[in-house]
Formats: C-alpha cells, structure tokens, sequence
C-alpha cells in the first residue's frame, strides 16, 4: 500500500513537472537576470561609496510586495479557485518566519563579503555552496551521492582554494589583507546558510501542493528577512542617514543613488523568485547547481562592467566551476538513462505478470 502510495505520489510529480515546464523556463530566466543584476548592483553601491551594509541586506528582501501580483493575480483572473493563504497552518508559518530570519542572516554575510571582494571572486567563492547543498541534501532530503556529484564537490571547492592562496593579487585599493578575509569567509557563510535553506525549503515543499503556496511562504519569509534587516538599520541610523548618504556620500548624486537601490529591490526578488521557484518545480541540488551555473556568467559580468582582474589564477578557477558543473550534468543525463532502463524493465516485467494471470 505504502509503494503504490509513493508512486503515485512520483507519477503526480512527474505529471505536474511537466506541466509546468513553461513555468520552470520562467523561474530560471528570473534567477537568471536576478542572479546577474543583483550581484552588479550591490557593488556598483559599493564602489561609488555607499557603505551601508545594512542597506545592502535590506534591499534583498523589501522587494516582498512584489509577491503579492504572483499570489493574488491568479485568484483574480480565475485561473484558480484556491484562496490565498488557504491552509496556510500556524506551522507552515512558523517555519517560515524561522527560515526568513536565516535568510536575512544569509542576506548580512552577502553584504559583508560583497562589499570587501571584487564580484568575479565573489561569485567564484559561492560556487563552494554546492559543497554544503550536496551535504545537507544528503542529510535532510536523503540525495543520493554519486561518483558526479563528489567529482562536482572535489573540483568547485579546489576552485575556492585557488582563489583564497591568489588573495595578494585581488585587492582593490585601500583593501587590507585582513580585510580580504574578512570577506572571503563572509561569502562562504553566506554560501554555508544559502545550501542549508535550499534542502530544507525542498523538505518543506513536499507538503506543498501548488506553486502559489510557495509563493506565499516566500512572502512570509522574506517579511521576516526585512523585519531583521530594518532592526539592524534603524539601530545602525541606517534610514536617517540614507538621505545623507544620497546627497553627499555617493559619487553619482541622489537620482543615481535611490535609482541604484530601486532595481536593487527588483533584481533580488527576481533572483529569490526564480530559486523558490526551481527548489519547488525540481529539487534543491538541481536549483543549486543552477545557481553554480550563473556564476560563470557572474564573473564575465565583473571583468566586462568594472575591469576586474582575471588573471591566470582566477581562470583556472573558472574552468574548475564550469567542469565540476558539466560532471554533475553528465552525472544526471547517466542517471535519467538507467531510470528510463530500469521503467522499461519494470514495464515488461508487468506486462509478463498480466499476461501470465490472463493465460491462467
């Protein structure tokens, strides 16, 4: 009873996978652009003198409101009948506002890191986020590890290595060694909270039956991460003081400055979007292999927008990140075939049995 129950339950998934495909292309555009965007943005804050890092944590999460076209639109033009927020239980939102607030820690490393370390190294370290995805899925969502997902694990943390021995040569001006390091394992905390929320949302998502559903957490969740990060502002002076910061701290003049933060609030709720997004639509270790993917990308757009370095080092660091994403792909394109064998002989397997009841 128990395994009919459990295929079931794969086949609705499977069904439903397929179903919202055009929505899974949706989601990973958004984390996409998001993931991209964001990342310039928050150092282009930086570079031009902006030196809230409170601020830069709170951008990541006001865009909340936002949520609520994604949550009330479908109701609205009945493309469902399901209420928002219906059985939304008091558990559902305990967790929620748990995993919000570890989020928002998540958020403040971000900033920490982001503000100290040129975007191409930055991003180049959080691909060490697999490491911890692939060990905390293991644990919690019990993924199975495979001779392409350690080979992945083995060649992004080596990649992470590489530019931790090459720091001497990374450092904008004024950027003491200290400092550097202060940044560099800010980014692999932030890499450490990120690959825990990712497995333990996946859990939680089990119990989830609709993608609104997801939304409405990510709404709470992100309320939480806010309601953190303005503490930490309003006890830091951050909100009196944005006015200031604008007029006379940043070197681009207000307009630039609230503009700056506008599409700060924008690219990361895209980017938060797009990952509840693929964690609900596929799996955690998938969304954060997805998310190991952009980094490449994230990388040319540092050197591309503001000439960071990339020197012999740091491309070899880039090769490792692509070939330990193009390992776990192989690893899941191997996996899909001996799925489709192992359906195939469990098919022909059936068919025998009812063909043998049917001559008896």
């Amino acid at each position: 009873m128990e395994n009919s129950i459990q295929v079931h339950d794969q086949d609705h998934k499977s069904k439903t996978s397929k179903r919202y495909l055009p929505l899974l292309v949706v989601n990973y555009l958004l984390l996409f652009v998001g993931s991209v965007s964001s990342s310039l943005l928050s150092k282009f804050y930086f570079n031009h003198k902006g030196s809230s890092r409170w601020l830069s944590t709170w951008v990541q999460s006001a865009g909340f409101p936002l949520l609520l076209f994604t949550i009330y639109l479908p109701y609205l033009l009945k493309c469902t009948e399901r209420r928002p927020f219906t059985c939304f239980t008091p558990k559902i939102l305990i967790l929620s506002i748990f995993i919000g607030l570890m989020l928002g820690l998540n958020n403040l490393l971000f900033s920490w890191g982001n503000s100290y370390l040129p975007v191409s190294t930055s991003s180049l370290i959080l691909s060490s986020q697999l490491v911890f995805n692939l060990i905390f899925s293991f644990i919690i969502v019990k993924q199975k590890i495979t001779f392409s997902n350690l080979n992945s694990v083995l060649l992004l943390t080596l990649s992470s290595v590489l530019l931790a021995l090459d720091s001497r040569h990374d450092r904008s001006n004024g950027l003491t060694h200290a400092k550097y390091f202060i940044g560099f394992f800010c980014t692999i905390g932030a890499g450490l909270l990120f690959a825990l929320y990712l497995p333990v949302m996946e859990m939680i998502y089990k119990k989830v039956y609709c993608y609104q559903m997801v939304m409405e957490m990510q709404l709470v969740m992100e309320v939480a991460a806010t309601a953190l990060a303005s503490t930490g502002m309003a006890l830091d002076g951050g909100f009196s003081e944005m006015k200031t910061e604008s007029q006379r701290v940043f070197d681009k003049g207000p307009t630039a400055y609230w503009v700056t933060v506008f599409f700060n609030v924008l690219t990361w709720q895209l980017c938060f979007l797009g990952t509840a997004g693929m964690v609900f639509l596929t799996s955690s270790l998938t969304g954060g292999i997805c998310m190991t993917a952009l980094l490449a990308t994230n990388v040319l757009g540092g050197v591309l927008v503001y000439g960071d370095e990339f020197g012999g080092v740091k491309a070899v660091s880039t090769v490792l990140c692509c070939w330990g994403f193009c390992s776990y792909v192989y690893g899941l394109y191997v996996k899909t075939k001996e799925e489709k064998r192992e359906e195939e002989k469990t098919n022909q397997r059936m068919e025998m049995v009812h063909r043998v009841n049917d001559s008896v």
